[in-house]
């Protein structure tokens, strides 16, 4: 996807023009089979994790096809270079498509705070120290400032007509943008009907002076410029962002494509950090970093009731502490074959990995309980307790075996999807290399833990054998 911004309040054909030359630049390139554009806003949300920008005339996205994901590289570079080049006055943006929780830009620092000129100023430093550090895509979700007509009223003369300044504003607008005088119904669309001057007049800053103005104390139509003493050309906000109803600006950059955004981050945000500011404003990181630390602190709320019920089942089952204890040591073995399958594989620990290690505690424990079951029931049968401890192993290696060998081979068609493809790798490294670790370190630890010693015989039956004297 290519995001292209122009300063706000660009005319929307302008920006019509860049995008349609840079559309053409795109389609000529080897590995592009076409582009789709949209000006004015983003396009429709196509898939969740998508956010589309703002409607506004000095934005544009365009989206490009390719026939191989891995010309996406090569192709970002490109056009990335060729926007910098040839379009200097606008801030580009040349990205892949987000599969997971994310979108937007990858480094955010977010003020709060009363003035917005304030917060303007600390977003305009912020921007500095990105591009110090040599980020790209530098610019803020309030975008920049436009310049606006404002008419100043002589509210003496306005009162004396009979004027407020509600009419003299809608009066303004019916000359600019015109006034509905009904609908007309074409089929089965309803087409509004908008009476307003041709657009010479409308183009021509001298001609405000003459609109008329309905006043019912003159009974009749007075010109704009009796009540209106100048037009003064100002520089205002085009848009203002507020969160919990408190004004909030975001400074966002991305990282150079040969730049990890974490490296980016390290370098930023001690000097952001170190910006003063004043009482009553705040700092708050967002992007990836942000976004994590949400991320992060979710899961810290949820998991230990997770683990928590995972555990007293276990408890519950044995009714004994010896046995739970035992597989929830075997459970980190599986992080032993998860890491070096992501280091092999070049997969980072993203949201589906994570997701994998979760689904994959599960796992294990189901193989445990297996295995420690069977060899409470041999030894509560009266066989040798060291004999009952390595035929259970023997005899579990088979169901145990077959289980694993189904799960990995459900997931391995998942290995050629970007998505699912850390889910997958993780089940299938940290599944197998705990398994086989399962088998050899149960029966170990069971042995330990219960002081089973060569020549002793399990006495009463029960589930939770008794160590002998």
């Amino acid at each position: 996807m290519i995001d292209y911004f122009l300063p706000e309040g660009t005319d929307i054909d302008a920006t019509t023009r860049d995008l349609l030359e840079i559309g053409e630049f795109a389609r000529d390139l080897p590995g592009v089979t076409g582009t789709n554009a949209v000006v004015g806003g983003g396009h429709q949300r196509f898939m969740l994790v998508y956010n589309f920008e703002d409607a506004t005339s000095g934005y544009g996205q365009i989206l490009v096809d390719v026939e191989d994901w891995h010309q996406i590289a090569d192709l970002r570079e490109i056009l990335g270079d060729h926007l910098a080049e040839n379009y200097p006055q606008s801030g580009s943006k040349v990205w892949r498509f987000v599969l997971g929780p994310g979108g937007g830009a990858r480094i955010e620092a977010r003020f709060f705070g009363p003035d917005p000129a304030v917060l303007r100023d600390l977003s305009e430093r912020t921007k500095a120290i990105y591009a110090e550090a040599g980020a790209v895509a530098i610019k803020d979700d309030w975008r920049e400032q436009i310049r606006v007509i404002r008419p100043v009223i002589d509210t003496a003369t306005a009162r004396r007509l009979g004027l407020t300044q509600g009419e003299i504003t809608q009066a303004l607008y019916c000359h600019l943008s015109g006034a509905n005088l009904g609908v007309y119904r074409e089929g089965d669309a309803l087409l509004d009907i908008v009476m307003r001057p041709v657009e010479s007049a409308r183009d021509n800053v001298g001609e405000l002076r003459d609109i008329q103005v309905f006043s019912q104390v003159a009974g009749g139509y007075v010109p704009i410029g009796q009540v209106v003493d100048r037009f003064d050309v100002v520089f205002e906000a085009g848009v203002l962002r507020r969160i919990d109803r408190q004004l909030a600006i975001t400074a966002q950059a991305d990282p150079a494509p040969s730049v990890l955004s974490g490296d980016l981050f390290e370098a930023i945000r001690g000097p952001v950090e170190a910006l003063p500011l004043p009482p009553g404003y705040s700092l708050e990181w967002k992007g990836e970093y942000g976004n994590s630390q949400e991320a992060n602190a979710g899961l810290a709320a949820t998991m230990p009731l997770g683990f928590g019920a995972m555990v007293l089942v276990v408890i519950f089952l044995f009714n004994a502490w010896r046995q739970p204890l035992i597989i929830w040591l075997t459970v980190p073995l599986a992080l032993i074959g998860v890491i070096y399958g992501l280091a092999f594989s070049q997969t980072p620990l993203e949201f589906m990995a994570i997701l994998g290690i979760l689904s994959l505690t599960g796992m294990l424990i189901k193989n445990a309980i297996v295995l420690i079951d069977e060899t409470d029931t041999q030894i509560a049968d009266g066989k040798p307790r060291m004999a009952a401890v390595t035929d259970a192993a023997v005899s579990r290696v088979r169901p145990v075996s077959l289980g694993v060998l189904t799960t990995v081979l459900g997931v391995v068609p998942l290995l050629w999807d970007p998505f699912f493809k850390s889910l997958a790798i993780v089940i299938i490294c940290g599944l197998s290399f705990a398994t086989i670790l399962t088998l050899i370190v149960v029966p170990v630890l069971y042995a330990i833990f219960f002081r089973i010693g060569r020549d002793e015989r399990g006495g009463a039956a029960g589930p939770e054998p008794v160590p002998a004297e």
